[in-house]
């Protein structure tokens, strides 16, 4: 009998919506279909605006959101269609919206996350059960909020006998390290596509440094790069979380001041080099006998930043998800398939050594068709 979920998920790179439809039945292949789309020109912008102070931002935030439960349901419909199946086959849809701010622990002790999305929206749209609204539990409990992708990669590849490091790389990038005696340890090493991709939009046009061409085609800044990694998240320990709310185009050029005659060329060799840098160090900081690091989220598909992984951590193999059997781009939507069975089924989280939350919690409120 197949036990159907649909997982979405639009990042912080604001590259677009990934959806896949999963079957977590024994013995079938988990993925069935996968569906992505990239956000059109002024929703992208608007969400970009979002992660910013600004006029009217309540109203603006609240279309901005119908807006994505619009793109949403595209992706599901198209899902729905590819695998010839009906809404009343799913179970639910485990949705994550659109991180604008990131805020945990601060201003009252407990702070926030808000992620733009209308599960009830959505729920309409397409006549399936959602689960949404997944990190503000652990916020509540004390918690980071994030990152809470290594739960899933636990139940992915936690079966091994040795440790298994998971690198996320998309806006941010966050590490997973699955040890051999069944603990487990993650948290956001820092930016990841983010300020790669900003830089490359603004000076090129392009939404991203397909293949990072362009940054390998420049030199890295050591007084710029040591500048950037003196920011004090990157020496903080763990549970820690973080997004464009530090790190953010303001957070560049405020740093790039100092280096007027930067080329852009070697502005992006360096931004992609602060990437490599800050995850491995943190590999190094926590594992540093680690020899399997699989890498997935966009930042999989930039060549010249897995040679710098590589480069920086000649132990281990370092290789894309796609080489274990879930290509880079469907990981984090297949997670939150995964979240929101948890969450139909109420079976918690164990947070605490992951999001450093008070106890295990189950994530997500589920909104009916």
């Amino acid at each position: 009998m197949p036990d159907f979920y649909i997982g979405l998920m639009s990042g912080t790179s604001l590259d677009g919506v990934d959806g896949v439809l999963v079957d977590f039945s024994p013995n079938t292949p988990l993925v069935i279909e996968h569906a992505c789309a990239p956000f059109p020109a002024p929703l992208r912008a608007e969400l970009l605006a979002l992660n910013r102070s600004g006029p009217d931002e309540l109203h603006r935030a609240a279309l901005a959101g119908n807006e994505l439960m619009r793109q949403y349901a595209a992706i599901v419909r198209e899902l729905l269609e590819k695998a010839r199946a009906q809404a009343a086959d799913i179970r639910a849809i485990g949705a994550h919206g659109q991180t604008v701010r990131h805020r945990p622990q601060e201003f009252d002790s407990t702070g926030y996350t808000l992620q733009l999305c209308q599960p009830a929206l959505l729920a309409e749209l397409t006549g399936i059960d959602v689960v949404a609204d997944f990190r503000s539990r652990d916020v509540a409990a004390g918690g980071q909020g994030a990152p809470l992708a290594p739960f899933f990669h636990q139940a992915l590849y936690g079966h091994q006998s040795d440790t298994v490091g998971v690198l996320n790389i998309g806006g941010i990038s966050n590490i997973t390290l699955l040890r051999g005696d069944g603990t487990i340890l993650g948290f956001d090493c820092g930016p990841g596509n983010a300020l790669i991709d900003g830089w490359c939009a603004r000076h090129t046009g392009r939404a991203y440094d397909a293949d990072g061409a362009w940054a390998a085609g420049g030199n890295v800044v050591p007084p710029l790069l040591d500048a950037l990694l003196g920011d004090p998240y990157f020496r903080k320990p763990p549970p820690k979380s973080t997004g464009r709310d530090l790190f953010s185009h303001e957070w560049v050029e405020g740093h790039l001041r100092a280096f007027p005659d930067a080329a852009l060329a070697d502005v992006q060799a360096t931004l992609t080099e602060l990437t490599a840098v800050a995850c491995s160090r943190e590999v190094m900081r926590h594992e540093p006998e680690l020899e399997r690091l699989i890498v997935c989220g966009g930042g999989a598909l930039n060549a010249h930043l897995m040679k710098r992984l590589r480069a920086l951590l000649p132990a281990a193999q370092v290789s894309s998800s796609a080489d274990y059997g879930l290509p880079p781009l469907q990981v984090e939507a297949t997670a939150f398939a995964w979240l929101a069975r948890k969450a139909i089924r109420r079976e918690p989280l164990a947070l605490q050594s992951i999001t450093g939350a008070r106890g295990a919690r189950v994530l997500g409120g589920i909104y009916p068709a």
